[in-house]
């Protein structure tokens, strides 16, 4: 009996052993953010007043940011004014979410009176259901209007109302702004407006 090796053939490669996988890194552990102590104390106040009615979406210098359903955001707009002395709406913007079937309504609030709040905005943010086939003032597109807080969000809510078809109840004039009384198109900063004849 004879024992042979076989001998791999010419052609053959050796089996080539790859190393082992290293282990991914270790990401450093982020250090805690340091919070501005005078925006936080800003947050901490509404949120320490409301609690879970708020949500705080960002505190950075200068900014501060609380969202609040519907139903709340006109305490705590009151809260703002009367406990924290801000004064005055500077602008309203309406931010649309077809994805999630609701409109956003943006409040960026200051203060004249209060110099502590001289470069200080406050972002009050809310959302309303946003229709598909939107019959603005005849929808439940619909949030109660700051208008008796903020005199100053007078003209702004209007423009919303227009531009996305939020319907601000209580508003003393729900009536267009920009666009002609008789218009017959979806709000035109909708997503879905399509503009025609271009």
């Amino acid at each position: 009996m004879s024992t042979t090796t076989e001998n791999p053939p010419a052609d053959a490669k050796p089996e080539v052993k790859s190393p082992p996988p290293k282990p991914a890194p270790k990401k450093p552990e982020a250090a805690p953010v340091e919070l501005p102590a005078f925006e936080k104390s800003i947050s901490d106040k509404i949120v320490e007043k409301f609690g879970d009615k708020v949500e705080v979406g960002f505190v950075k210098e200068d900014r501060v940011r609380i969202n609040v359903g519907k139903e709340n955001v006109h305490d705590v707009a009151e809260f703002i004014r009367d406990a924290l002395n801000y004064d005055h709406v500077e602008s309203v913007s309406g931010v649309d979410y077809p994805q999630d079937n609701e409109i956003e309504v943006v409040y960026h609030i200051g203060s004249y009176s209060e110099s502590s709040l001289a470069r200080q905005i406050l972002v009050l943010a809310t959302r309303a259901p946003r229709e598909t086939n939107p019959i603005p003032g005849n929808d439940a597109t619909r949030l109660p209007t700051l208008r008796d807080i903020f005199y100053s969000v007078e003209f702004h809510e209007r423009e919303v109302f227009e531009m996305f078809g939020v319907f601000f109840e209580g508003h003393p004039d729900n009536r267009r702004l920009l666009l002609p009384e008789d218009w017959a198109d979806l709000p035109p900063l909708r997503k879905d407006f399509a503009i025609k004849g271009r």
